[in-house]
């Protein structure tokens, strides 16, 4: 009966959305990239040294649920001392229109968040694997300790996952 109760509790959680990082060995795809504030960023350096959310989007679809997650996080005042990035891949996007998409992400970005967002063009499937992507149109999110370590991983609505996101940062 007690097994049972996992499984179903695990599968709940599942179906949610959230869970647990699988793999917490795997590291960040040390992909170059570019903030919206222009500058060069190495994200699985920039995040060394403290606790960091990232959210990530792998279509355009995922964008108002990534900014969703971003807003969420800066209200929420138990994860205060905690640093957000947004990361978007633009890979698939024909470089000749990747300009565009990037200003167009800029107008839709606070000025003082744009230095913690980070546009990606190559190296998608090292990043979607590492996110564990299985629904393109869904935000990723991942909760990462002071060394690296994938402290939780989830992905949907900031709604829904919230919550357990901010029971594993405390």
């Amino acid at each position: 009966m007690v097994l049972r109760n996992v499984a179903l509790g695990w599968a709940l959680v599942i179906l949610a959305g959230g869970y647990a990082w699988s793999d917490p060995t795997q590291e960040m795809p040390a992909t170059a990239g570019e903030t919206l504030s222009g500058q060069r960023i190495v994200l699985a350096d920039a995040v060394r040294g403290h606790r960091t959310i990232v959210v990530a989007g792998f279509r355009h679809d995922a964008g108002d649920g990534c900014g969703a997650w971003v807003k969420a996080l800066h209200a929420d005042r138990g994860l205060s001392g905690v640093d957000v990035y947004q990361l978007a891949s633009l890979e698939k996007a024909p470089s000749f229109i990747r300009g565009t998409i990037k200003r167009s992400m800029k107008k839709g970005v606070a000025p003082d968040d744009q230095g913690h967002f980070v546009v990606l063009t190559e190296q998608e499937n090292l990043w979607r694997s590492f996110f564990d992507v299985t629904a393109d149109a869904d935000p990723y999110v991942v909760l990462l300790d002071a060394s690296g370590k994938v402290l939780w991983h989830g992905h949907g609505s900031a709604s829904d996952l919230e919550p357990q996101l901010r029971t594993a940062a405390q």
